[in-house]
């Protein structure tokens, strides 16, 4: 039923799926660029084709009411962005229980466009002992898929930059919306722009 399901999501949006998903059983899934409401459909529906089983994190406001039911089954967390300080260290305890876990964070954090990703990702992957896997979607070649695993290391610029080389020639679906890969935190202290 699922892959019937993505093979309608991908004809009606006109993408095709590219490159190979992960084929470790525990990562954490950069879900980028994020720019549309077509993301979340588009995503499922190519874990669905790839056979893969993914939890994701989505903002609190999509967990409300009988949708969070329904966003639940299909494998969201709900994140609450206003207290998330705890989520790392409850993320690294669930993958070191060892299930697969396959954990979508669409790093950008808003499909509106912005001047940095959230480094939840980053440091999730990095409390767990998980590699990322990037993931993407690009309006412009109607692509979506899965590029390299990178391992979270503590050097976050250089782990940006192999983030930064891939994801260079993204768009996204919107592209105006696109935010390009850079945390706040890759700043110098003190300064306020890259």
């Amino acid at each position: 039923m699922k892959s019937a399901l993505a093979r309608i999501v991908l004809t009606l949006g006109r993408y095709r799926v590219v490159g190979d998903p992960p084929t470790v059983n525990q990562c954490v899934l950069v879900a980028a660029p994020h720019t549309s409401n077509w993301d979340f459909p588009l995503m499922m529906a190519m874990a669905w084709q790839s056979g893969m089983s993914l939890k994701w994190l989505g903002k609190d406001a999509l967990f409300r009411g009988p949708a969070g039911v329904f966003f639940r089954a299909l494998g969201g967390i709900s994140v609450d962005r206003t207290n998330a300080a705890g989520m790392v260290e409850t993320l690294a305890k669930t993958f070191a229980e060892g299930e697969p876990l396959v954990l979508a964070v669409p790093a950008e954090g808003t499909r509106s466009g912005g001047e940095f990703w959230k480094s939840g990702f980053h440091r999730i992957a990095l409390a767990a002992s998980v590699p990322i896997q990037l993931s993407f979607l690009d309006g412009p070649s109607r692509t979506g898929g899965f590029g390299p695993s990178i391992e979270a290391t503590d050097d976050l610029a250089h782990d940006m930059d192999q983030i930064r080389a891939f994801y260079h020639d993204k768009a996204g679906v919107k592209p105006a919306n696109r935010t390009e890969p850079r945390l706040r935190n890759e700043l110098p202290a003190g300064d306020t722009e890259a």
